[in-house]
């Protein structure tokens, strides 16, 4: 029912900066809690940042904090992840992901709702 579709993602050099956008289907996106992870190759999907359906209520995983930033806009169906000081460490396809729920979580199983991935790649 909930569609996602990740982009900006890109090559980039070490310490700089991109925004990643999710764009959602539907009416209902100011009702979802939304999410982003990252999932390297041959590696698990890591928890990145989480913004509550109202807006007021975000976390972030511990390797990103102080650089990214999850934000989201509801006139255009649309969630954001600023990453700022890029690492190498930081490569790896980026998922947006969402739920109808009250609560932001870091645990993937509890999102219905998942777009394909951008890619987002650091070189040292």
């Amino acid at each position: 029912q909930v569609q996602l579709v990740e982009s900006g993602g890109g090559l980039v050099q070490a310490g700089d900066s991109l925004t990643l956008s999710c764009a959602a289907s539907g009416r209902t996106f100011s009702r979802l809690t939304l999410a982003w992870f990252r999932q390297a190759p041959g590696k698990e999907r890591e928890f990145v940042a989480t913004i509550r359906w109202s807006g007021g209520i975000v976390d972030y995983g511990d390797s990103v904090k102080g650089r990214f930033t999850i934000s989201r806009d509801d006139a255009k169906d649309t969630v954001y992840l600023q990453m700022n000081s890029l690492k190498p460490e930081d490569t790896a396809v980026y998922y947006c992901a969402a739920h109808y729920s009250t609560h932001t979580t870091r645990v993937a199983t509890w999102y219905d709702y998942w777009g394909q991935g951008t890619q987002v790649t650091v070189s040292s």
